[in-house]
């Protein structure tokens, strides 16, 4: 079980220590075939759920691949790109089905000797409400018709009132617990590679994925391979995509 502090300690990484670490990652497409231990993959993967998340609820769920035989599948799932000859691969799944289970287990982990009221009645009745869409969607319809009325006389969270917006809400807050384990993996001088590139139906035959978890991305990980980057890095200017107002 991971302790969650409940005052966090003060950011101690200086900004040019951040920056260097954001700037040496690269999508590193070969890979040499040195093992990846399981204590830095486990420090890793702690790493990733420190992430900020939507109320906490973690609606994430990863797959740990080191078995020759299933990285062999993996690499033909992936259409043979290089990127998934690496020696580990995980997948990074968005969890939109585990919101109930996680919210009992906010009372179950919490990481005092005493739940605050307030905290057990939001997980007890507030988020099963806001998160239930229930059989077919029909909560999240009658939801969006309710949203509607009441948001005429003030500000109102709108979403998520619908299974498709159920799906962008766990992937969102599965995003950033991926970028921090690819962040984490650096930081141990491991490359990695977040590949897209797969054949979902073939993917979930390989490996045993849960019919409402959704791969958002199989990530290669491993020491950097020679002519391991294919291109120098491009970015558009900042201009084109920041308004300051």
């Amino acid at each position: 079980m991971t302790h969650l502090a409940v005052d966090p300690p003060v950011a101690c990484a200086s900004p040019a220590a951040l920056r260097a670490l954001i700037e040496s990652r690269r999508a590193v497409r070969r890979f040499t075939d040195e093992k990846v231990p399981d204590a830095v993959i486990r420090d890793c993967l702690e790493m990733a759920v420190l992430a900020p998340n939507s109320c906490n609820l973690q609606p994430w769920s990863f797959q740990v691949i080191r078995d020759p035989a299933l990285l062999k599948q993996l690499h033909l799932v992936c259409m043979s790109q290089n990127a998934a000859l690496a020696p580990l691969i995980i997948a990074v799944l968005a969890r939109p089905d585990t919101w109930k289970q996680a919210c009992q287990n906010i009372v179950t982990y919490w990481p005092e000797p005493q739940v605050p009221q307030r905290i057990s009645r939001f997980y007890a009745k507030t988020a099963p409400f806001q998160y239930n869409q229930g059989p077919l969607g029909l909560l999240g319809l009658f939801k969006r018709q309710l949203v509607r009325l009441l948001a005429l006389r003030k500000p109102l969270m709108r979403t998520p009132n619908s299974k498709a917006q159920m799906r962008l809400w766990a992937v969102k807050s599965t995003a950033l617990a991926a970028e921090n384990l690819m962040l984490a993996f650096q930081s141990h001088g491991y490359a990695t590679c977040p590949m897209e590139g797969f054949d979902e139906v073939r993917l979930r035959k390989v490996l045993d994925i849960p019919r409402q978890a959704l791969p958002i991305m199989l990530l290669a990980v491993g020491r950097q391979g020679e002519k391991g980057i294919y291109n120098p890095r491009l970015r558009f200017p900042l201009e084109q995509h920041v308004t300051w107002l």
